[in-house]
């Protein structure tokens, strides 16, 4: 089975669908084709097309309703997690303008701690953003 999905005029996906291999297959060559499947999408449905896959082995990752398609990264991005982070071309992925979260040490890992983005405290003070956060301790 393949997986098209459906892209409105500002190249967001609005629908995912399921085509049987047998509607994507060149009859000459036996091969699949992504430009038969965007013709039969069309046909059915209408509208703009393209693939997905749902094992990520196409276009980085699997397109989800809200994803945009970024046709020079040719990869589908997912909705931004925080209004400051950007788009890094190498990994098609999110992430935060001060750069990954800061290491766990030794005592933070074994505190379960984590980090969070704070936007309120990045657009307040652009060199903070990541903000420790450890689970209170569990009473016995």
């Amino acid at each position: 089975m393949a997986h098209f999905c459906k892209l409105d005029e500002n190249n967001v996906v609005t629908q995912v669908i399921v085509v049987d291999n047998k509607d994507i297959t060149d009859p000459f060559t036996g091969q699949e084709d992504e430009i038969l499947g965007v013709a039969f999408c069309k046909k059915l449905l209408g509208g703009n097309w393209v693939q997905t896959s749902y094992n990520n082995n196409l276009r980085v990752r699997y397109a989800g309703i809200g994803y945009k398609f970024d046709k020079r990264l040719d990869a589908f991005i997912p909705p931004s997690p925080h209004p400051s982070w950007v788009i890094v071309d190498e990994t098609a992925d999110w992430e935060s303008p001060l750069g990954p979260a800061p290491a766990l040490t030794e005592a933070e890992t074994e505190a379960r701690s984590r980090y969070e983005w704070d936007e309120e405290a990045y657009q307040a003070d652009n060199t903070k953003g990541w903000k420790l956060v450890t689970p209170e301790p569990v009473a016995e």
